[in-house]
């Protein structure tokens, strides 16, 4: 994140809050996806806010822990927490392999090699239909699992197990953007050259960055297989890696909270405006470009505005 949160217990408070008003609010389907996607979107806010690094490539990490999730538990046996975890798991070795590569370019050529390497990996899901189903996805995957004697099989249930899962992943970017690990990754955000003539090794430095981001998404993938009970070739699409950056950019990156804001917002929003035109996303461009404009903090940062201004005001009277 540009800054590191000032309240992190205020804004843990205020993500907590919204997790538990959320299903009151619209139904626990779409809360449930908007839990994914902000997890997701964390993914991108890390590596964007706390290192500055664009990716593209997202979506690779999140279709890749779909994908291997769906075989686990499909095809393996696997129970719930352990087919998560091993999504989590390919998806931090995949972006580490890469991330040991990409992070030596700089710019545009590192935005350009992750969208070359998540376009290669759409084409090998085509390429391997009879492990990936090609663009049938991969479907027969179990719809109700049991976690600690608990049924998670109806939406309000898949709903607390969705947010409880980004809760912890929240919990953890904050803990790393607040630990020496990420005060090295800000000072490689501001100035990079000086960092290594400090004698920071700042190549590994991004490539734990990226790894921790792609295990983040592959959870996040992870979780959307749990959710819809199938694989959709759309999670390793080009279209997912531009949904969480758009995601992660409404919410805001100066904070993981933003994740969930952003997400609520163009969840909802789409779901809305899909109903009153199909070319729908042409208008969510227009909201992007609005909030870039006025709120280049995201929404997250029009939080922090208004409450800067409410204590002014509270301090003035």
């Amino acid at each position: 994140m540009r800054t590191v949160e000032r309240f992190p217990n205020l804004a843990t408070a205020i993500v907590l809050a919204a997790l538990v008003v959320l299903p009151l609010t619209v139904p626990a389907t779409l809360a449930s996806q908007i839990a994914i996607f902000a997890t997701g979107a964390l993914s991108v806010a890390l590596l964007l806010g706390a290192v500055g690094l664009l990716s593209f490539g997202q979506g690779l990490y999140l279709g890749v822990g779909a994908y291997v999730c769906g075989i686990l538990l499909r095809d393996a046996g696997l129970g719930l927490i352990p087919a998560l975890l091993m999504a989590a798991l390919s998806g931090t070795v995949l972006a580490g392999l890469l991330g040991s590569v990409i992070v030596r370019r700089h710019g545009v050529y590192f935005v350009m090699l992750t969208l070359a390497f998540a376009q290669m990996g759409y084409f090998a899901v085509l390429a391997f239909k009879n492990v990936t189903g090609g663009e049938n996805g991969l479907s027969g995957l179990p719809r109700q699992f049991d976690l600690l004697g608990f049924s998670i099989a109806d939406p309000l249930s898949m709903y607390g197990f969705m947010a409880g899962a980004f809760f912890l992943v929240f919990l953890l970017i904050q803990r790393v953007i607040a630990s020496p690990f990420g005060s090295v990754l800000a000072a490689i955000r501001e100035n990079e050259p000086r960092c290594e003539a400090l004698g920071y090794p700042v190549a590994r430095y991004k490539t734990a960055a990226v790894a921790l981001a792609g295990g983040i998404a592959g959870l996040a993938g992870g979780l959307h297989v749990i959710f819809l009970g199938f694989v959709p070739p759309s999670d390793i699409e080009l279209e997912m890696s531009q949904r969480l950056l758009v995601i992660a950019l409404i919410g805001g990156i100066g904070s993981p909270g933003g994740a969930l804001m952003g997400s609520a917002f163009y969840t909802i929003v789409s779901e809305a405006l899909s109903e009153i035109w199909p070319r729908w996303m042409a208008l969510i461009a227009l909201l992007l470009i609005g909030l870039v404009l006025f709120l280049p903090g995201g929404l997250w940062g029009a939080r922090r505005r208004i409450s800067a201004l409410f204590a002014r005001n509270t301090a003035h009277d």
